[in-house]
């Protein structure tokens, strides 16, 4: 087990509570569990916040939650930063990825599921090309999305494939670790922040001399992690990283936009070297109910770096469009397939669309005029 994972051992009251609420969280196939005071759990089940019919929560049995999910350490870091990221197990039920905070001077909590099960890039329905950028030997691949839109999900089915299917040494730098891994014919090691290491930067530092062929990191949260993880990509190594944006051109200049004007013709060249390809997602409701993935997909060939050396990555959108014997797709056009196929409602689609004007004008005539 985790270190910095706490377990379930009391049997008091509030102990009971948080368990019951996290296994009800799972049983009703709810992705988070909100916990404020003055309010019921709230669950969010197939992307809506939905209130529980529980009684409202009071200050003391949150703060008995929290003390719950932390330990000694952990409650010294909240009270000084007011915010913790941490995880938590029930056995036989989740794992879960838990957030705590302050606010209005009262303690918050948010806890996300993730299953024990790791599932196939099949099962997931991910893009064919997500495969491809597995079997690479160097270089960066992104996954990207909004926040709760399945990166980390993706991307621990990506490394589970190579470690089921490469004899690769893996290293993962997660902020908390949320999937386990065990190792199968890869070796794969898994640090987390606060209690295997102080962060994504010391890490990636030092990782070099840990003989890795593959490093995921969690997320590019600065301009100091950005460099290191293109700079490992560069020198040799296979790097998997998150990022908060929805599209690849918008992914491509985030990362540029972080560097001083001086810098960005020197992290062009970089990113134009180093980046293999882009996967970006969100989730949509489906009618059926259950949610379903919608996939923009970028694989960096010739044509697509030189546009990021040049600084012209709003014609990527074009390559994306006319790529698809290369596996690329853009997510309007994953977003119309889905709608045509009768899987999502076009209000959904055209609510998640990078083009929201130009998604209804080239949608389905007689899907967009009946509202679907």
């Amino acid at each position: 087990m985790n270190p910095n994972e706490s377990s379930p051992s009391s049997s008091s009251g509030n102990d009971i509570e948080i368990e019951h609420l996290l296994k009800e969280l799972v049983k009703r196939e709810g992705s988070d569990l909100h916990i404020k005071e003055g309010q019921p759990p709230i669950f969010r089940i197939h992307g809506k916040l939905k209130r529980s019919e529980f009684s409202p929560l009071t200050f003391d049995g949150i703060k008995s939650i929290v003390s719950h999910l932390t330990n000694d350490d952990q409650k010294e870091r909240l009270l000084e930063a007011k915010e913790l990221d941490t995880s938590y197990s029930v056995p036989g039920v989740a794992r879960f990825r838990v957030n705590i905070f302050f606010q209005n001077n009262k303690l918050g909590v948010v806890l996300r599921t993730i299953p024990f099960e790791i599932k196939t890039i099949e099962q997931l329905g991910l893009p064919e090309a997500t495969r491809s950028f597995c079997e690479l030997n160097r270089g960066l691949v992104l996954v990207t999305g909004p926040t709760g839109s399945g990166k980390s999900t993706s991307l621990a089915s990506m490394i589970d494939h190579i470690n089921a299917t490469r004899n690769l040494h893996i290293i993962t730098i997660e902020d908390p670790i949320e999937f386990l891994h065990n190792d199968k014919v890869s070796a794969i090691n898994q640090r987390e922040l606060g209690s295997d290491t102080n962060s994504f930067t010391e890490a990636l530092r030092h990782v070099m001399r840990q003989n890795p062929d593959v490093i995921l990191v969690g997320e590019l949260r600065d301009l100091e992690t950005i460099s290191l993880a293109l700079e490992a990509a560069e020198t040799g190594y296979l790097v998997f990283a998150t990022l908060h944006t929805t599209d690849s051109a918008q992914t491509i200049d985030r990362i540029v936009d972080v560097f001083s004007p001086e810098e960005q013709p020197q992290i062009r060249m970089q990113l134009a070297n180093s980046l293999k390809g882009v996967v970006s997602q969100t989730l949509l409701p489906k009618i059926t109910g259950g949610r379903v993935a919608a996939f923009e997909v970028l694989n960096c060939h010739s044509g697509v770096r030189n546009l990021i050396r040049e600084g012209k990555t709003h014609q990527i959108y074009n390559l994306i469009q006319t790529g698809s014997k290369d596996g690329m797709q853009l997510l309007d056009q994953h977003l119309k397939e889905i709608v045509n196929e009768g899987i999502v409602t076009f209000d959904e689609a055209i609510a998640k669309a990078s083009n929201p004007g130009e998604f209804e004008k080239t949608a389905n005539g007689n899907i967009a005029g009946s509202g679907m």
